[in-house]
């Protein structure tokens, strides 16, 4: 679902700033100057060249070229990407450890990198980082092969701001081939898409229970269910997706899940065709209007659709950028994505899926509000900053979801429900923000209480065999066998 510039988060972008900051480290004691001297002439205070030596802060062009000059040297110097010494490089590694999700996720506070810490003191915590990730990489169950491999599939998401537009550019095609013009795509256009396609449809009554389609390449064939809970376009789209995408069995997870992506991100193009949605929201964020109910509304489609959608076409052509979330009303996180700085809770592999949202974001709290049926809006003020989120609840047969889009404050302007009065404070990752009970709370009840906990199944099992994606194959071929024409 993902390409636009490059989030300030990325790893690569990290590794810059700290090497940049540890070269004008060097640069600056090798000339003899003082933080103070160089924050003079640069005409910045003292604590913002701190935070640029330790590589706290990213640099802007002009700045970088007032460095060169103030140092010295040029700005291909200070871009270089060798360290500039054996302890500088140790310093980076550290640093870059600390920052990573496999640290964090251990509890501790980061270790205060000082001329007293040795080579040899760092060099022995490297070692003992690096034995740790190996060790989870080496224990790591099937699930967390997927895991991992969603978690890098997300940060190409992030690093494209989630717009791809080569399958843009076919859903044009094979739009423009059955001559439809714009706006919603109807379930009759979408019928004709598959004849021009060459297929006939095929509802039927015993579609095997692992499958949402099934394509019957030999024949010409596109078998779906007579009862369907959602929208009946969505399963024939993707069906035909994965068909003009050329998609095979999968041979990992990596591939299984990219193939999801595209296929969904080709399904939502043809549901919401770009040059349509793009008039759509251009004039709405003219008029400062942006809604995420006007653009399922308009298209006639699922509130989840519109709100994936929206990411796909905000940051490319309204220069917006946004998160989504979609929450099991246990507070676990089902799919996530963002490009704007949200910081989601992961595990020590970096896998967002299945961590618990903070209680006080609007994911959460959009669950207790009377009123489902309108749109809830809220402003949160979380430890990287403030955000503003438009959140909603869909009902399925494995339980409610809210599904949610934000922004960072400075965007909000653009938005209907910026008026909202619903403001609450997250400090998470901190426990004591929502995980912790409150002292008083568990003194009172930690000896009395003792909670019958509900075992999710998937807890001890394993990814299913077979094939990568757990369709029966043997049902699926019966099927195929009993429906072929003669």
């Amino acid at each position: 679902m993902s390409t636009a510039a490059a989030h300030p988060f990325d790893d690569e972008d990290v590794i810059d700033s700290l090497t940049v900051g540890r070269r004008i480290r060097q640069l600056r004691l090798d000339r003899g100057m003082t933080l103070e001297a160089v924050a003079g002439e640069l005409g910045r205070a003292i604590s913002q060249v701190s935070l640029i030596e330790n590589g706290k802060r990213e640099l802007k062009l002009g700045e970088l070229q007032r460095l060169a000059r103030i140092l010295g040297t040029t700005v291909d110097e200070l871009l270089t990407q060798e360290p500039p010494s054996r302890r500088a490089a140790l310093e980076i590694a550290l640093e870059r450890a600390q920052r990573g999700p496999l640290f964090q996720s251990l509890g501790l506070d980061p270790l205060p990198i000082r001329k007293s810490l040795s080579d040899d003191a760092i060099e022995t915590i490297l070692a003992l980082h690096d034995e740790l990730g190996r060790l989870h990489r080496e224990r790591a169950a099937t699930p967390e092969e997927a895991r991992r491999a969603n978690a890098e599939l997300r940060r190409e998401q992030r690093r494209r701001g989630n717009h791809f537009p080569e399958l843009e550019a076919i859903a044009a095609d094979l739009l423009g081939a059955v001559g439809h013009e714009g706006g919603p795509l109807s379930q009759r256009v979408a019928s004709e898409l598959a004849r021009h396609l060459g297929f006939t449809l095929h509802y039927v009554a015993d579609l095997p229970p692992t499958t949402r389609s099934v394509t019957d390449h030999a024949n010409g064939r596109i078998y779906l269910p007579v009862r369907q809970t959602s929208d009946p376009r969505s399963a024939l789209l993707q069906a035909l997706a994965a068909h003009v995408l050329g998609k095979q069995e999968p041979r990992d997870y990596a591939e299984l899940l990219r193939q999801r992506v595209e296929t969904n991100y080709l399904a939502g193009a043809l549901l919401i065709p770009e040059r349509s949605a793009v008039e759509f929201l251009t004039a709405a964020k003219t008029k400062r209007e942006l809604s995420v109910e006007d653009l399922r509304d308009a298209f006639a489609v699922s509130y989840e659709t519109a709100a994936h959608r929206f990411t796909n076409l905000a940051t490319e052509h309204l220069g917006i950028p946004v998160h989504f979330l979609k929450v099991h009303e246990s507070g676990a996180i089902s799919k996530a994505y963002e490009n704007d700085g949200a910081l989601f809770p992961t595990d020590a592999l970096g896998a967002v899926e299945g961590q618990v949202v903070c209680r006080y974001w609007s994911a959460r709290q959009v669950f207790d509000v009377e009123d489902r049926f309108s749109p809830y809006h809220q402003y949160t003020d979380k430890p990287n900053g403030t955000y503003w989120c438009t959140s909603s609840i869909q009902s399925t047969g494995n339980g409610s979801f809210s599904v949610s889009v934000g922004t960072p404050f400075v965007n909000v302007k653009w938005f209907r429900g910026r008026d909202t009065p619903v403001r609450r404070a997250s400090t998470c990752p901190d426990p004591s923000c929502c995980r912790r009970p409150p002292a008083e709370l568990a003194a009172r009840w930690e000896d009395a209480a003792w909670p019958s906990a509900r075992l999710h199944s998937s807890l001890l099992a394993a990814m299913p065999t077979g094939t990568f994606t757990g369709v029966d194959l043997t049902e699926v071929y019966e099927f195929l066998e009993a429906h072929a024409p003669e």
